[in-house]
Formats: C-alpha cells, structure tokens, sequence
C-alpha cells in the first residue's frame, strides 16, 4: 500500500478547527489572533524497506505574494491574486522508528517573537515557518518561528486556503541542515532522497462569506 499519513487532528478536504490555528474570525467578520495554536496529531505508517529518517512540512500554497493587501478594508482578493507558499511546519532527521506525533508536541499556543526553532521532544529537528517573514519589522512580534504555528490567512481573501501536510519517507539519517532551515533548505535536502510519501490537505478560511 506504500506510506500512509492519518491524524486525529486534521482531515483530507476538511476544515482545520480553530484550536489549531493562529488567527479565528470575529463576530464582525474579520480576524483575531485568538486561536489555541496547538500542532496537530499525525501518525504514519507504511514506509518502505531501507527508510532512514523522515521529514515533515505543512505548506500553505495559497498566500497573496502582496502581503500589504491582506487584510484592508473594501478589498477583496480574488483568484488572479498572485500567491505565494508559506510554511507552517518543519521538521527534519525524525528518526525511522518514530510514527507518530501527539497533538500539542510541537506547539501549543502563539508565542510572540517565536519558539525557537531546534531538536524537538519526538526526535528530529524543527526549521522556521514563515511567520518570521510574514511579521518582518513589526516589534512585537517580529523574530524566529520555529515549531509549529497554525492558519492565519486574511479574511478579505475569496480563495480558501490549503494546508498541505506531507511526510517523506527518507533514504539518509540525517540531512545535513543547519539551524532554522527553510522550506527552499528543507526540499533541496530531502531532492533524490525522498523513497516515499504521504499528504494529508485539510482547509482554513476567515471570510464569512466561505465558512
């Protein structure tokens, strides 16, 4: 059957719940970052023979490449919106025998200026979401996000977001990469050693006008 990825956190096609997210809507239709933040459960299985290590990322590929038009009044972000990928988890050099994450491990609640990126309590390493870029000159909150952190698309965005949520079942122990990798680090890495892998896509959105 090959790798398979399941979660008692997260579905295929679903909606990610708000304990999971950064930001929650608000009775007037915007955003709050009220969210619980919590990192989801994942559990995989399935590998195939000579798998060393896997690695993990959570990619939202849907977000406007213009971050000053998130998020202002009376404008609407629309399909021909240039997008960009932004990152909400990664995690590399998990060891082979670990198959699962327990909810909360990686994350559990918003921490401004960002939990540090580096070895976590499961095995393997965590790199840096895209938090530190998104909140880049704002004093109090700008820093290193490493772990986890959840959903925040804009609520003036008519496109619903997608989280992809993938785990690479790897050839290598471990890959080499330096501390607070990226997303660009992490896939160079993982290129040519990836044996098999397994996606999970739940979905987020703050307009009203899609929940």
């Amino acid at each position: 059957m090959g790798l398979t990825l399941e979660s008692t956190s997260i579905a295929d096609g679903q909606p990610i719940a708000e304990v999971y997210a950064v930001a929650v809507p608000t009775p007037e239709g915007r955003a709050a970052m009220e969210g619980k933040d919590r990192s989801p459960h994942l559990r995989w299985s399935g590998e195939p023979d000579g798998t060393r290590s896997f690695a993990i990322s959570v990619v939202d590929p849907d977000v406007p490449a213009d971050r000053t038009r998130m998020g202002v009044e009376g404008l609407s972000l629309g399909d021909d919106e240039a997008r960009v990928r932004f990152a909400h988890w990664l995690l590399a050099d998990i060891p082979a025998d670990v198959h699962e994450i327990a909810e909360g491990a990686d994350g559990d609640g918003f921490v401004a200026h960002g939990k540090a990126p580096g070895p976590t309590s499961f095995g393997g390493v965590s790199g840096s979401n895209g938090y530190g870029g998104l909140f880049e000159g704002n004093v109090d909150l700008e820093g290193t996000y490493g772990g986890w952190d959840g959903p925040f698309p804009p609520w003036n965005d008519e496109h619903i977001h997608h989280y992809l949520t993938t785990v690479y079942a790897l050839d290598v122990d471990r890959l080499g990469l330096s501390s607070a990798f990226s997303l660009e680090e992490l896939e160079t890495a993982i290129e040519g050693h990836i044996l098999d892998q397994a996606q999970i896509v739940p979905v987020y959105t703050l307009n009203p006008s899609l929940r």
